[in-house]
This record gives structure tokens, C-alpha cells and sequence, in this order.
């Protein structure tokens, strides 16, 4: 038996109010609020969120393959599975690999990822996808897109939803797009790429699955439709007989909006939390073509750990006080650079990834105290290269101290510099707050770690860990 051995997802804290798009262009509002990525989030951070999630309750020795599917990667060319995975403290014995260019790139590498288990390639993978697009400002893609992630993971135990069949289907059109050079995503007019692109692919892609395996409508408990609007989703789920208000997974659109790639995953993440035994799903994604997917969810789908669900994380956010907030988030407007700026250098990221990537500190095998970063020396016993490596990044703790910073400057003056107490033996980790309101920030505030984005210098991306108030 082979499927979904678990899932996670995120979305970030903030969200902006589709009112205050319009307002600053003094345009049309769509209506509702899109989630907004931090100034230290990117698709990196997002994956990491959500397969943490994922893989919480999960021996991380046990995944052998992670697949990352992002249309907005930071790197054009360095793989960004290899560092999610050194991230999420996998194995380094890890097949990797990146998806991109494409809106159904998430459910490209399920597919792949269930080959590579069906194949005995590996036993589980991974798959995340996330994204956090760009549409041109006063355009209804600035309103209508939203930043999030998704993961799953795939393996052939403990199977929560078998992966029953897979169609697909390919479309040359330049419908939506975004070349080397851009930042922000380009469309053509939207009927046509509604009604020759999305509507056609789609269901040519459903009718042949369903042809395939023998269904009708009312052989499917939920039907998981991408969408960039919710009319065409409606449209086309009633062309194809299926009921709107029983089968229809809610798009996420009016709350999040459209997270790309990540989408489908994570509207399936939201269906699977709420999900019953024997209960049959049909999932199906676009992007110059579709993929649609038929799962079968299974009884072990009661035994699902409590996790962060896709509406709890809708609950858990904070409203952007303006549109130029956000703008700045996004850096499409310029700043005052930032007082203190540390340069950056591959070799040193290199040399400190045990801690600084996979937040691992050093546990003396003498006096058991904990030490953050990884020290050779205990400063407790004195005792020198007598420790062993634990994982701080799953353990919450407490703020011990912190002072803010008006001085450094950035998008989100002052910063909360912190000391956080960590439950794995008191250790103590000196770093920033992120996802929080200064004014709110107590000493013995419960927090967790969280990883973000930490600067950009000679080129390249430094990434490294905050703590935030646990949502």
C-alpha cells in the first residue's frame, strides 16, 4: 500500500486586507484578505515551516528523499532541497531534488516521489512545494495571489491515503508566465486563458482519470480543484457533475489567496484534516497542462498526530497595518540600509552548518549541560571533546532576557534582540524575534524557533534561525 504517510502546512503570520490594496490605487477591491510573507520569509523558510509540521511525529532517519517544487526559488542555480533538508535535519544520505517553472510543479513531484517509493528507489519522500509570487502592483494578481507552503510525505507504512492513480496531461500556451528577467508574473487576457488554458486541460485531465478507473461524481467524497478564481472552479466542477457545496474543497482563496505551486498541496492538506476512512478524493492541478490525482484515505487516517490544521493556521495571523508595509516587505520600495550589516562568506556557512543550520547544539557527557553553538570546550566541567550533538530546533522555550534595538534599522524597527531558554537543558540561544509586536514581548514569553531568511551579501543568501511568540 502506497500514499500519504503524513502532511503538514504553513501560512504566515500576516495577512493584508484586499480593502487596502484598493484603497492605496484607489481601485476595485476583490474582497477578503491574502496571507503576506515576513521580510525574513521567502519560499525556503515557507518549506521548511511546513515540513516541519510534516515530519514532527516522523523518525527523521526514516526519509531518504526530499523534492522541493517552487516557481519563485531564491537560487537559479544551487539546489534548495539540499538545504531544506539540512534545515529540517534529515539525513545527509538523502536523494534531493528541485521542481520548478511551472504552476502544477508540487504535483509534478508527488508523482515523482510516489515513482521513486513505487520503484523501491526509496522508502519515504518528502514533498514540498511553496511559493511567494509577485503580480504587478495594481493589477488584480497583486490582490489575488498569497504566500504559503505545503508538505507530504510519501511512503508505503502507516499510509493515511493511498495514491490509487495519476493522469496527466500537457499544454503548450503562454497563459501566465514569467521569464528570467522578471519579477513580477505576466498573464494573458484573462478569459482566454481561463476558458482555452485552465478549463480545457482540466478536464481533459479529470475525465481521463475518471474514465480510467471507472468513476462517476458521486463516486468521489471531495473534489480538491486548483483554481486561480473561485467562478472558474465553480464552472468547472459543475460541467463535470459534481455538487458544489457537498464535494467542493473550499479553494482558500478568499483567506489566503493563490499560493501557486503550493497551492493544490496545501487545499489537499486542508481537505485531509478533515477526512474520514474509505472516503475517496480526486486532486488535480494546473500549469500548461494538469495533473489529477485519485486518493483513497484509509483507517489510519484516526491515528493522525495532532498537528498545526490548515484552519488553525488561518485563525493564528496578524493584520499588516498599510499597503506600504507590505511594499517594503517586498523590497519594491527603497529603505534606509541597515546601520549595522555583517558580511557573509560561503566557507564560514560552511564550517558552522551543524549549528547554524541544523540548530544543533553540544551536550557534555560529563555534567549533561547544553551549549549553544556546538562547543568543543564544556564551560561547566571544563571537559574538552566529550559531548554529543542535540537538536534544538523542535524544542520550545522561553524568553529570558531581550532588549529592542532602535538603532539597526530594517522593515521592522526596532528588532527584539533575544535570549531564549531552551527546554532541551537550559541551553541558552542568542538570536532575533520575528512574527511579533515589540510592545508585546515579555520576559518568560513561551517561544519557538523558527527559520528565516538573516541577509543577503556577495551574492548570495544567509539563512539562519529566529524565535517567535508559538502561534
Amino acid at each position: 500500500m502506497l500514499g500519504i504517510v503524513s502532511y503538514g502546512a504553513y501560512v504566515p503570520w500576516f495577512r493584508l486586507s484586499r480593502d487596502t490594496i484598493a484603497k492605496a490605487w484607489g481601485g476595485r477591491s476583490i474582497g477578503g484578505e491574502r496571507s503576506i510573507a515576513n521580510y525574513d520569509e521567502d519560499s525556503i523558510t515557507m518549506a521548511v515551516e511546513a515540513s516541519f509540521n510534516c515530519v514532527k511525529e516522523i523518525d527523521h532517519q526514516s526519509v531518504d528523499g526530499l523534492f522541493f517544487a517552487s516557481t519563485t526559488s531564491p537560487y537559479q542555480e544551487k539546489q534548495c532541497s539540499s538545504l531544506i533538508s539540512a534545515a529540517v535535519d534529515l539525513p545527509s544520505e538523502i536523494i534531493t531534488s528541485d521542481f520548478a517553472n511551472s504552476l502544477r510543479a508540487g504535483t509534478s513531484a508527488l508523482r515523482a516521489a510516489y515513482n521513486a517509493v513505487k520503484s523501491l528507489s526509496a522508502k519515504n519522500v518528502l514533498v514540498t512545494a511553496s511559493d511567494c509570487r509577485l503580480g504587478f502592483p495594481q493589477s488584480e494578481q497583486e490582490q489575488s495571489f498569497g504566500d504559503g507552503a505545503a508538505a507530504i510525505l510519501l511512503g508505503s507504512s502507516s499510509v493515511i491515503a493511498t495514491i490509487e492513480d495519476a493522469y496527466s496531461v500537457s499544454d503548450e500556451i503562454t497563459d501566465v508566465w514569467r521569464t528570467d528577467r522578471d519579477n513580477f508574473v505576466h498573464s494573458w487576457e484573462e478569459r482566454w486563458v481561463l476558458t482555452q488554458g485552465y478549463a480545457k486541460s482540466m478536464e481533459r485531465a479529470i475525465s481521463g482519470i475518471m474514465k480510467r478507473q471507472g468513476l462517476k461524481p458521486n463516486d468521489l467524497a471531495k473534489v480538491i480543484l486548483y483554481a486561480p478564481e473561485v467562478r472558474s472552479q465553480r464552472d468547472l466542477a459543475g460541467r463535470l457533475g459534481f455538487d458544489l457545496k457537498s464535494q467542493l474543497q473550499d479553494p482558500l482563496l478568499t483567506g489566503v489567496g493563490n499560493t501557486g505551486a503550493a497551492h493544490p498541496l496545501l487545499m489537499l492538506a486542508a481537505a485531509l484534516d478533515e477526512a474520514g476512512p474509505g472516503e475517496r478524493m480526486l486532486l488535480a492541478s494546473y500549469g500548461q497542462g494538469s495533473d489529477a490525482i485519485i486518493l483513497q484515505v484509509t483507517e489510519g487516517i484516526k491515528e493522525r498526530q495532532p498537528k498545526p490544521r490548515v484552519k488553525d493556521l488561518l485563525a493564528a495571523k496578524r493584520m499588516l497595518p498599510s499597503y506600504e508595509k507590505y511594499l517594503s516587505y517586498r523590497q519594491l520600495i527603497e529603505q534606509a540600509p541597515e546601520l549595522f550589516n555583517i558580511d557573509s562568506a560561503a566557507t564560514t556557512m560552511w564550517r558552522t552548518h551543524r549549528w547554524a543550520l541544523n540548530l544543533h547544539g553540544s551536550k557534555c557527557r560529563r555534567c549533561n549541560l547544553v551549549s549553544f553553538p556546538i562547543q568543543r570546550v564544556c564551560y561547566g566541567c571544563q571537559a574538552k571533546d566529550d559531548f554529543e550533538e542535540v537538536k534544538l530546533s523542535d524544542k520550545a522555550g522561553k524568553v529570558f532576557t531581550f532588549s529592542l534595538d532602535h538603532l539597526a534599522g530594517g522593515p521592522d524597527s526596532p528588532s527584539v534582540q533575544t535570549i531564549v531558554e531552551s527546554a532541551e537543558g537550559n541551553a541558552r540561544i542568542y538570536c532575533l524575534m520575528t512574527d511579533c509586536e515589540p510592545g508585546e514581548v515579555k520576559i518568560g514569553m513561551p517561544v519557538e524557533m523558527t527559520f528565516r531568511r538573516f541577509r543577503e551579501a556577495r551574492g548570495f543568501y544567509n539563512y539562519f534561525w529566529k524565535c517567535r511568540m508559538i502561534r
